[in-house]
């Protein structure tokens, strides 16, 4: 039977790489059926809405999504359409792998994975101002949540991830030896879930701002990274730094019932429809879910067929240094695969 995903091209370059990224799971042999669905600014031009009833709805059903870049209007609507999708659908967990591809990168061999609580921190948008005398903005007040329900479901999510696929070990990254409360919080039950691993995943803990300067002076000592929301934020765009950039990053959100699969980086209205864009990102999170839809086999192949065609540098788009197009790159990808 058809895997029925929720499929949300996007603003910008979105429609491009989601053609792309389409054509290339499709060859594989996957069973994939496609819903298509509109969000960001082509919501707003074809519903009204930035995130439609009829899309929600969609994601509901099919309980899996690809999604390409959005662009959230200013002025109105959600502060974020990420953020309200992962509030809606209770996507906790943000997972976000970052692995060397480029030839002859920064660094070589980068294998890391980010795992990032995904619903609650500063991001929960618990803020407001402070008036003082004649000045309704002299102060503004943002609060830090952290629940030790939501604490303990992504460090143990963490911890199943490492140990469904190969990892050695598990680094919570926190700042309680400033934030006594929230990030002490964080800390303390993330050694409990630990210690039920012990012996199965080595783990340690580490201050965030030391985890950012060791990514950079020796990012081989990491494996998993698990941290709260914007310190994830932070470090998962400083580990995709790592490897070329968010065109090369893929992202995943996973909830207990939906899972929603994006292109992390922008919609890049610049080059839109000029067919210069680069679908790694879209293509690598398509893999991520077709690996999630149970098609490990088929997810392999697309993940070497790609890695083979950036590493021969065939038909690189300008952003990887070369001169060839979206179709020209996903051509080349579609040869090898």
């Amino acid at each position: 039977m058809a895997h029925r995903v929720t499929l949300i091209p996007g603003d910008g370059i979105g429609p491009d790489i989601a053609r792309a990224t389409v054509r290339i799971l499709e060859a594989t042999g996957a069973d994939l059926e496609w819903d298509r669905q509109e969000a960001g600014m082509a919501g707003l031009e074809t519903r009204n809405s930035p995130l439609p009833d009829e899309t929600l709805a969609s994601i509901a059903d099919n309980r899996v999504a690809l999604k390409g870049p959005l662009t959230t209007p200013v002025g109105k609507g959600f502060r974020s359409i990420n953020v309200a999708l992962r509030k809606h659908f209770d996507l906790y967990a943000n997972v976000r792998p970052a692995r060397t591809i480029i030839p002859k990168s920064r660094y070589e061999d980068i294998d890391l994975v980010l795992i990032r609580e995904n619903t609650e921190g500063l991001y929960s948008g618990v803020e407001h101002y402070v008036g003082i005398g004649d000045d309704p903005r002299a102060a503004a007040e943002s609060v830090m949540i952290v629940t030790r329900f939501g604490v303990e479901r992504i460090v143990r999510y963490a911890f199943e991830y490492a140990l469904d696929n190969g990892r050695r070990k598990v680094t919570l990254a926190h700042k309680a030896n400033i934030l006594k409360c929230t990030q002490g919080l964080f800390l303390d039950i993330g050694r409990e879930i630990a210690a039920e691993y012990e012996g199965r995943v080595e783990f340690e803990d580490r201050i965030v701002d030391a985890t950012a300067m060791m990514l950079v002076m020796d990012p081989y000592r990491f494996d998993v990274i698990v941290t709260e929301n914007m310190f994830g934020d932070i470090l998962s765009d400083q580990i995709a730094g790592l490897v070329g950039g968010l065109g090369m990053a893929p992202g995943a959100n996973i909830g207990k019932e939906t899972a929603i699969f994006e292109a992390v980086h922008g919609s890049a209205p610049d080059i839109a429809g000029r067919n210069i864009a680069n679908p790694t990102g879209l293509l690598l999170s398509g893999v991520l879910m077709i690996e999630h839809l149970g098609y490990a086999e088929e997810a392999r192949r697309v993940r070497t067929a790609l890695e083979e065609t950036i590493r021969s540098e065939d038909s690189l788009t300008p952003d990887l240094g070369g001169s060839g197009t979206t179709d020209g790159f996903t051509e080349a990808v579609l040869r090898r695969l």
